[in-house]
């Protein structure tokens, strides 16, 4: 009886032990590696689920934060970067100089091979600079290097930027992902065509985008700097948020972005998930299409300024999170007006102008705005609030991409937008925004022009001393907010929802996903 007893114990322990194998093999993205073999800490696949598609993974055909995120600093690099305090850093180039207003020099690393080989080298600059101003490519980011007239050659490794006219902010343009650096071979193979297979410097290699679903990035194990840690990444385009939150719940992925206001507490709450946050240089904006009717009456667009309520959207909206708004620029960003005052909330006021304009009942306009939650909660609101003074608005929600094309070429009226601020400096946001060659994709999807406006923004790109650039800035977001061409909301505050075996991951004051030091634990 007593062996009779041990056997039997031996084979449930056994019995026990093959149901406990059996249950490891379940499915985790944390620890598989590309072979599906079990992952150390450095290694496996880092998911990402996000709720839009990149638009477009060229960086001179870009427009939005949203598909820079992707591929900046992980596919492309630039000559300079930023670092975790958001200060200009070395990157492709090992140091530079300004020889004189017009000249500025750059030393490049002499050990950094592109993707498919090719040498990283002066004549690689020149190839990606040439493309993106060239009038023949097209490209609506070419307006942000518009002061460069020629990028020469020094040597194999020396370059120099001669500018048509000083340009104090280069090296913030330098480090955003317009700057990044193009294989030559890539801009031959595409030449004025969009490059839909991305080829740089960066840390990972573009393996596939399959659009609508999935973009996929693998380790490059020749990278010059410190290599990645995780071996691929997916970026996953899961519209659902609910969806989003829930994979990460199960296992099938590490990170979710962006996160909505109203799903931090549910996240919060979760033993497996935490919020990520972090201030941003950008902000978001109800913004007006000024050369459409009934827009073009500076009267209508204060009246609506006037009757929108902002510290109930700050709060219901958004529960506080982002601070609220009193211009187009981030409080972090250089150049930033603190004193500068916003509309205030006076129906009354409000009134008194639409009548002014011809418009005592009100009138009727669509509001567009992307497919997030706070956005169309903020429309609703919106919409409710512009019916205290007659004017009865649509609420037209749109996919990501959809509602971008249409605000770029104008077709539009009233919309909800942000505006990351790429490079921290307020010239970006300045003449993207409200430049009059910015026109459409470039940024200034208000279609808005002032020559005074203009030229202030012109004069802050030559001026040398920081304090004068600061004074020309107050004075051109004066003139903007004095003709209304937005109503500004909130300071937008970066969040995700993170795995709690995720470290590493951060999000860069000006939007971009920063990965490349993200470990699955």
């Amino acid at each position: 009886m007593k062996e009779k007893w041990r056997l039997g114990t031996f084979l449930l322990i056994m019995f026990i032990a093959i149901v406990i194998t059996g249950c490891s093999t379940k499915k985790d993205v944390s620890t598989k590696q590309n072979n599906g073999d079990t992952a150390s800490h450095d290694g496996g696949t880092l998911v990402i689920a996000r709720l839009s598609d990149a638009e477009n993974l060229d960086h001179h055909f870009m427009s939005t934060i949203n598909a820079a995120s992707v591929t900046h600093g992980k596919i492309y690099e630039g000559l300079v970067g930023r670092d975790k305090n958001a200060e200009i850093k070395p990157l492709l180039a090992e140091n530079w100089k300004q020889v004189d207003d017009l000249t500025w020099e750059f030393y490049h690393k002499k050990d950094v091979k592109f993707h498919d080989g090719t040498t990283f080298n002066a004549e690689a600059v020149k190839a990606t600079f040439d493309r993106l101003l060239d009038p023949a490519v097209g490209s609506p980011r070419a307006v942000v290097f518009k002061m460069v007239k020629e990028v020469k050659v020094v040597d194999e490794f020396t370059v120099q930027f001669i500018l048509s006219e000083p340009f104090s902010p280069l090296l913030s343009i330098l480090a955003s992902h317009e700057g990044g650096i193009i294989s030559p071979k890539a801009i031959e193979k595409f030449g004025k065509k969009s490059i839909n297979e991305p080829n740089g410097t960066g840390p990972f290699v573009f393996e596939s985008w399959t659009p609508g679903q999935e973009i996929v990035f693998t380790k490059n194990k020749e990278y010059w700097g410190p290599k990645a840690k995780v071996d691929k990444v997916v970026f996953k385009v899961v519209p659902e948020e609910t969806t989003r939150i829930s994979m990460l719940e199960a296992g099938e992925a590490h990170i979710a972005e962006p996160l909505s206001v109203p799903m931090m507490s549910s996240v919060e709450a979760s033993s497996a998930v935490e919020v990520y946050r972090s201030e941003g240089f950008g902000t978001e904006y109800i913004g007006f299409n000024v050369q459409k009717e009934p827009f073009n009456d500076v009267r209508v667009r204060k009246a609506i300024s006037h009757a929108v309520e902002m510290d109930s959207i700050i709060k219901g909206v958004y529960n506080n999170v982002g601070k609220k708004a009193n211009s187009l620029l981030g409080s972090k960003v250089f150049g930033y007006h603190a004193d500068m005052k916003a509309y205030e909330y006076n129906l009354n006021e409000a009134k008194k102008l639409l009548a002014e304009a011809g418009y005592p009942d009100g009138f009727e306009t669509t509001l567009k705005t992307m497919d997030s939650k706070e956005r169309i909660n903020m429309a609703e609101v919106l919409q409710s609030q512009l019916k205290g003074i007659g004017v009865k608005v649509n609420i037209q929600v749109l996919e990501y991409g959809t509602f971008v094309e249409q605000a770029n070429n104008g077709d539009s009226e009233i919309f909800i937008l942000s505006w990351r601020n790429a490079t921290g400096d307020a010239d970006y946001n300045q003449y993207n925004l409200f430049h009059t060659n910015s026109h459409g994709a470039s940024g200034n999807t208000f279609f808005y022009s002032n020559k005074e406006v203009d030229s202030l923004i012109e004069a802050a790109r030559k001026e040398k001393d920081p304090n004068k650039r600061i004074e020309l800035y107050a004075q051109s977001q004066e003139l903007e907010m004095e003709e209304a061409v937005y109503i500004p909301v909130r300071v937008i505050e970066n969040l995700a929802a993170v795995a709690k075996n995720i470290q590493g991951f951060a999000i860069s004051p000006s939007g971009y996903l920063e990965i490349n030091d993200v470990s699955i634990q």
